[in-house]
């Protein structure tokens, strides 16, 4: 005989001939299992039932650019790709854990590797499930993504409701460049930013992106240096993702958790690969409200203490290309000061928050010595911090004060010779700007990387 002590969560039945017993569970729950055999010996056997915390998928594909995809571009997108497939239950938890990710060379264009990623389900009252997904990740060849038009959503800059924040069309023959900037204040109910892409053809189409995220922080001008550093890094490799979206589909790119008293920032960077167009839309919605009852409604009124931008701006780059010689006056090169005119009713986009600025600058030195030179940064709008690639080297700034002047990189140029510079660089939000990059003889002080440097 085999006897549950509670009937409503298990029951039993007993096989004589194979002397066995099955048990069917019948709802979650704790019980204990009590066995008499004919000569009155028992036994109580204690049984739990739960639901599994959730799925892992055992193998997928993954789609990437990169030229080449670097190690740890590779591991953080298998991560976050593990992340999305994997099917946990409502309450249960994913577990990744990064330093189990090996990806040891780069990935060539049009060449394919496998990661294994280790996987953790687990969730109060639910059964933990264990196990490990193998990606097989492609890098697919494509050319890099030239945007012609820069969306921003940075009002309201404090989320005071739900809502969307910002909606608009990307279309297959007009690239765009995303950035939003969105703080959720303190005393506010936990928010979640959700970025969705829908598919307005009823056939399948592809998506290629380049993406930069910052926080959520509690320094909003930290969210947008990480996110500005982390984009201009895979955007100079052409590092991004390729995702395809089924006809009249709508997918999540992207969701953050905005705890109160803090700031996410994003750049994206989207190109619809085939003919169509693909409708972008950022929501702030409620950390415990899975629905997307307003993601049809209209935009949050426009409505805030402080002048911020929201709409799509026509130049999303500039370019510069000059020459200098050491015995003329200072060159100074402007970082974020033409305003922007708004295609969208709303603010011109002062600052250039979210515009890549690249700069070519040949430095000659006519006289008969070796003359030293240094690039210097020069904030002349408030604190800023800033990120950099010169001369293909990624170079940091921490927040310095409004008109202070620091090193950012030193040079000689020979007698009778000259050094050709490369900036690329973007005004980051969060920051005050502009700011001005000055181009003169070193002037002695503390260079960059040294102690007393913000330079990094």
């Amino acid at each position: 005989m085999a006897t549950p002590s509670n009937p409503a969560i298990a029951r039993v039945a007993v096989n004589q001939e194979a002397r066995t017993i099955a048990v069917t569970a019948l709802a979650p729950g704790v019980t204990a299992l009590t066995i008499t055999d004919g000569r009155g010996v028992t036994a109580s056997v204690p049984l739990t039932f739960a639901y599994a915390a959730g799925r892992i998928v055992p193998a997928a594909t993954l789609r990437i650019t990169g030229d080449p995809a670097s190690p740890a571009f590779i591991a953080s997108e298998a991560l976050a790709f593990v992340r999305a497939i994997t099917e946990a239950r409502p309450g249960a938890q994913v577990v990744l854990t990064p330093e189990a990710v090996s990806v040891v060379r780069p990935l060539p264009q049009d060449d394919d590797t496998e990661v294994e990623v280790p996987v953790l389900i687990q969730g109060e009252g639910m059964l933990p499930v264990q196990g490990t997904t193998r990606v097989h990740v492609e890098n697919i060849a494509v050319p890099a993504i030239r945007p012609d038009q820069l969306m921003v959503s940075d009002f309201p800059e404090e989320l005071r409701s739900d809502g969307i924040l910002f909606s608009a069309d990307v279309r297959s023959d007009r690239p765009s460049r995303f950035l939003y900037f969105h703080d959720d204040p303190p005393g506010a109910p936990l928010r979640r930013l959700v970025l969705r892409l829908h598919n307005l053809s009823p056939l399948p189409t592809t998506v290629q992106y380049i993406a930069g995220k910052g926080g959520p922080d509690v320094y909003g001008m930290e969210a947008g240096h990480r996110a500005t550093e982390t984009f201009l890094a895979h955007l100079v490799q052409n590092e991004g993702r390729l995702i395809e979206i089924p006809g009249n589909a709508t997918i999540s790119v992207s969701e953050d958790d905005l705890l109160p008293g803090t700031t996410a920032c994003g750049l994206l960077q989207l190109r619809v690969l085939d003919p169509g167009v693909v409708h972008l839309t950022l929501i702030a919605r409620s950390a415990g409200d899975a629905s997307d009852a307003r993601a049809d409604g209209a935009l949050l009124l426009l409505r805030g203490i402080h002048r911020h931008a929201r709409g799509i701006y026509p130049v999303p780059e500039f370019h510069y290309a000059t020459q200098w010689s050491v015995d003329e006056p200072y060159l100074v090169l402007p970082v974020g000061q033409i305003p922007l005119p708004n295609e969208l009713r709303g603010h011109a986009l002062a600052g250039d928050y979210g515009v890549l600025e690249s700069f070519v600058i040949d430095v000659t030195n006519p006289t008969a010595a070796p003359q030293q030179i240094a690039l210097y940064e020069n904030p002349r709008g408030g604190s800023a911090t800033g990120t950099y690639i010169i001369d293909g080297v990624l170079v940091q700034s921490h927040q310095v004060p409004a008109f202070s002047r620091y090193q950012l990189r030193q040079y000689v140029v020979p007698a009778h010779g000259f050094v050709r510079i490369t900036i690329v660089t973007m005004p980051e939000a969060g920051s005050s700007y502009p700011l001005d990059i000055i181009v003169a003889p070193d002037d002695g002080s503390v260079p960059p990387g040294a102690p007393g440097s913000p330079i990094y």
